[in-house]
């Protein structure tokens, strides 16, 4: 009796991980929308808001490595849902906070278990899908970071008018609890998944370079580090997180004290840029096919290519002190947020396209640690000159920096060095079969 499969399965595999994505940005994004009741509840100021924000993005930093190299030795269905299961918790625990300290401990409690967002979600891309359809996937993928923090304020503003802030964190962590169970029942890789018709395991393999499928070899952080390739990626990443941070957990908190709009526009308004976020995620993927067919380019190149677009497209925040409409601002962050994903989107798939599947959530995670470490620098930039200069001139840094970062990609990332990567991959699969 012939087995039943599911057409197109890789693209519901992916839609299951942005589901995931989804409530882990909703989580992640609560915090900043309830930034200014909670600054009047617990009296923190901007500088200890800053605090309780690095403390986030201190421990993610440290956790994506190890995150990383979790899920490269236990595999992905198991460390996914556990660290999945550990944001959850973190999240609802935020309710109990009464005082900034206390709140930024919940808060780093949730860095250390959300850092395996996206190493599990590119190990998984790795898996599932063709080199070709990569940067399309990870736009569906990093999708979902922008609907969680376009879904946030509209649900924790109407928590908090409802109920209380408490309830916010509490109904924003639980949601997660639900997707558990729904990956640790349908995620499976392509060779263990029964639904898996036999053409499409083809399709996918066929589309994979020896780097992708080598069994080769056990995950090594100092393997990675010592390679040309992933400075490439990680650099960028330092430079471009800091954009991401600022507008995920600062727009909020910037609109209400400088720009004077209150608790209810907040919720009408602040999740428009996350709008534009998506836009970006899913252009962004599929620019990188057109630049190929537009301009006869290789893989690599049309992913520096789209960084390139991203970083000039920043122009948009960095002109944000010259307009005096809070609606006007809030259009030219849409710009930010849609030229930040474009960026991420082909930093992440470039990940997948340089390392092997047995190395690539380590390589996600480590270059995941260097951008979240600019995030953190920055992010205590933010609170302490803030109330001094401004918020203005700190978006001026957010274009340069990613200028930078796409110089430095285009100088360390280069098509040979994916070649390279195939060779030792296949020398590494041979000798462990010898």
């Amino acid at each position: 009796m012939q087995r039943k499969t599911i057409k197109g399965l890789r693209w519901w595999i992916i839609g299951l991980i942005m589901i995931g994505t989804i409530f882990n940005y909703l989580a992640r994004s609560s915090l900043a929308v309830a930034a200014p009741t909670l600054t009047q509840t617990l009296h923190m100021s901007t500088q200890q808001y800053s605090y309780v924000v690095t403390a986030f993005q201190a421990c993610y930093a440290i956790a994506q490595p190890i995150a990383g190299f979790v899920l490269d030795s236990v595999g992905v269905k198991i460390g996914f849902a556990i660290f999945a299961f550990g944001w959850a918790i973190s999240n609802m625990l935020h309710g109990l906070a009464t005082s900034w300290p206390t709140l930024a401990v919940f808060r780093g409690m949730l860095g250390l278990s959300e850092a395996a967002i996206f190493p599990a979600g590119m190990k998984a891309i790795s898996q599932w899908f063709p080199a070709k359809e990569r940067s399309v996937a990870t736009g569906w993928l990093n999708t979902g970071t922008s609907v969680g923090a376009m879904l946030a304020p509209p649900l924790v503003v109407w928590c908090i008018l409802k109920y209380n802030w408490q309830f916010a964190f509490v109904l924003t962590g639980g949601v997660a609890l639900i997707w558990v169970g729904l990956w640790l029942v349908f995620f499976k890789t392509p060779a263990e998944h029964p639904k898996l018709s036999a053409e499409e395991a083809a399709y996918i393999r066929a589309g994979q370079s020896a780097a992708q499928h080598s069994p080769a070899g056990k995950p090594s952080w100092k393997e990675v580090l010592k390679q040309r390739r992933f400075w490439g990626i990680g650099i960028p990443r330092m430079l471009a997180e800091p954009a991401w941070q600022t507008f995920g957990a600062w727009i909020p908190l910037y609109m209400v004290t400088v720009r004077h709009m209150n608790l209810k526009e907040i919720a009408l308004f602040a999740w428009i840029p996350f709008l534009a976020a998506d836009l970006g995620c899913l252009v962004g993927g599929y620019l990188a096919p057109l630049f190929i067919r537009w301009f006869g380019c290789s893989l690599i190149t049309s992913r520096k290519l789209v960084i390139t677009t991203g970083a000039c497209l920043m122009i948009g925040p960095a002109c944000v002190g010259l307009v005096a409409s809070p609606y006007a601002a809030i259009a030219l962050f849409c710009v930010g947020t849609f030229a930040h994903q474009t960026i991420s989107g082909a930093l992440f798939t470039l990940a997948s396209d340089i390392f092997g599947q047995h190395e690539v959530g380590t390589a996600t995670g480590l270059s995941g640690m260097f951008g979240y470490l600019g995030a953190t620098i920055f992010s205590l930039i933010v609170g302490a000159l803030a109330g001094t200069i401004g918020y203005n001139p700190l978006f001026v840094c957010l274009m340069l920096f990613d200028v930078v970062g796409a110089i430095v990609a285009w100088r360390l990332v280069s098509d040979q060095q994916k070649a390279d990567a195939a060779s030792a991959a296949l020398q590494n699969a041979q000798s462990v079969k010898a």
